[in-house]
């Protein structure tokens, strides 16, 4: 259970990494998951199912952690008074058959003393001897808060001079539910009752019902009075040496970190916005690239005159046409320029993808993917304007006019071309029989009216058809504006498109992005399998009550 909680924050924090590198979460969301409390005792102990239950000492300077350590274990294994006077490192006291494996990375070797023994009254507890919280080396804090993940139970030993340290009060109000808590006023020859009572007060606003305290006394004359408890203190510790109050205290820390991390998740949704927030994007970009639309056609106008102007000085007139022909074909024509797309409609374009940054702020997704993929629709605007425009001129100028203008052009071209022949096979015949027939009968050959009557009719079909086909078809000029004018609808219709497409990838890696979270969120939310409980009263005064 523990190794797939582990394996849950890594993944949560992979997660956040990810989503970091790709603009959707802020270094913020990432610094709180990385601080997600990810290690346990097991991981210290070769054979975790049969580890040593934890114990930790914490506490300020001078309030006589080491000295209880020694005095429990008989000699001197903490280093105590001038000789360190503010401790730096962390001592682990515990009996030689416990079998502890390589450290954790985050666990610095040079900060761990250890000190083994042979007592056997010890063999289920492994004694922590902490830093002082209240140190102003901030090294001594990152070494507890690095510490606490390893530990079952934390004796927090106070003074009466030092029971409302702050430090080590913030600590107990932050980590309190993660841990079992025993409470030791050490000196207390120096202590009142009135002290006592305001320390009780101050821990039942933290959430404990009925703590445990132990006074000790643990140097002068006085250590072994009626008022020095401390053989209590072991033999409280040693009723909770067991695996089935190990287990207890694990889960129930498992399960306060389980919804440590799941709130973190949780703030990390906020995010990626409300549910319809894609949805809203594509409603008002299509109600204000409309209006935009139609102010950029307009504006678009002139230059359009213009450029279609300048096809219309290609039309000729057939007769200069066909001197011309020869000329054309040695210097070939030069592309008609379509860039019309200046600064101002450049401007207009932007000020929406602008608008709709703006948009998608005020429904909190976020902007730093929306604001990239955008940025390529900037760069892109103009070349895929102009070649929408460039292919509808082209289109236009290949096909002019419409259907039914077309299918007349094509049949007057036809019958331009079948007219004249058909007039002059029926001049050839009429001159082969006209030959034919005066070689017979002696008749005169065909005169000068045939002649031309015949000339006559042979032009009629050519010109005739010909000069409606001219007719029909419309003038370059028109041509080109209407293969403009479709150009332009075309490339800011493909503007459009392009941007909610954008958008659409946007929600869809959102959507993504929220399914994988959640399924971190669902599996937070899983609380594995309960140990049997077992009615310990001495520990659930140790736990914060749940209806704190």
């Amino acid at each position: 259970m523990d190794y797939d909680y582990s394996e849950l924050v890594r993944k949560a924090q992979k997660w956040s990494q990810q989503t970091l590198d790709s603009g959707w979460v802020s270094p913020v969301e990432v610094q709180a998951l990385s601080e997600a409390e990810l290690n346990n005792a097991d991981a210290l102990f070769s054979n975790a199912g049969q580890r040593p239950l934890m114990v930790a000492f914490l506490g300020g300077t001078g309030v006589g952690k080491s000295t209880l350590i020694n005095r429990l274990a008989g000699k001197d294994i903490a280093r105590t008074g001038v000789e360190r006077p503010t401790s730096r490192e962390v001592t682990l006291f515990y009996h030689q058959s416990v079998a502890l494996q390589q450290f954790p990375e985050h666990l610095p070797i040079e900060k761990i003393r250890t000190a083994p023994h042979q007592d056997d009254t010890h063999k289920d507890v492994m004694w922590v001897d902490m830093p002082d919280m209240d140190s102003t080396e901030m090294e001594n804090k990152a070494l507890v808060l690095e510490w606490l993940a390893h530990v079952d139970v934390l004796v927090y030993v106070v003074s009466p001079e030092r029971y409302r340290d702050n430090k080590a009060w913030q600590l107990l109000l932050a980590e309190g539910g993660k841990h079992a808590w025993l409470f030791v006023m050490n000196q207390f020859d120096r202590g009142q009752p009135e002290q006592q009572v305001d320390f009780v007060q101050q821990l039942h606003k933290a959430g404990f019902v009925d703590p445990i305290i132990i006074n000790t006394i643990c140097t002068g004359e006085n250590c072994n009075s009626e008022k020095d408890e401390f053989n209590r203190l072991g033999v409280t510790i040693h009723q909770l040496a067991n695996r089935q109050t190990i287990a207890e205290i694990e889960y129930r820390s498992l399960q306060i970190k389980r919804a440590d991390l799941k709130q973190r998740l949780e703030v990390c949704l906020d995010r990626f916005g409300v549910d319809d927030a894609h949805q809203k994007l594509v409603d008002n970009w299509l109600l204000n690239w409309q209006r935009n639309e139609e102010i950029l056609q307009k504006g678009m106008v002139w230059p359009l005159q213009c450029m279609s102007a300048d096809y219309a000085e290609k039309e000729t007139h057939l007769l200069e046409g066909l001197f011309r022909r020869k000329a054309e074909k040695q210097e070939p024509k030069k592309s008609v320029k379509t860039e019309f797309w200046d600064d101002w409609a450049q401007s207009r374009y932007e000020d929406e993808l602008d608008q709709l940054i703006l948009i998608a702020d005020d429904q909190r997704l976020a902007l730093a993917p929306l604001r990239q993929e955008l940025q390529s629709l900037r760069a892109t605007a103009k070349s895929k304007v102009e070649a929408h425009v460039e292919l509808a001129v082209r289109d236009a100028l290949i096909k002019p006019g419409n259907g039914v203008q077309r299918f007349f052009m094509k049949l007057f071209a036809f019958l331009g071309a079948v007219l004249p022949l058909s007039a002059m096979g029926w001049v050839g015949y009429q001159v082969f029989e006209g030959y034919y027939q005066s070689g017979i009968t002696e008749r005169s050959y065909l005169g000068t009216d045939f002649a031309i009557h015949s000339i006559l009719l042979i032009l009629i079909t050519w010109l005739l058809p010909f000069f409606i086909q001219r007719q029909l078809k419309p003038s370059m000029e028109k041509v080109a504006l209407k293969g403009l004018i479709t150009g332009l609808t075309k490339g800011l219709t493909a503007l459009s498109a392009d941007v909610l497409k954008v958008v659409a990838e946007n929600k869809e890696t959102r959507d993504h992005i929220i399914a994988e979270v959640q399924a971190l969120i669902q599996q937070c939310e899983s609380t594995g399998e309960k140990p049997k409980e077992v009615e310990n009263s001495t520990l659930s005064r140790m736990l914060i009550s749940d209806r704190k």
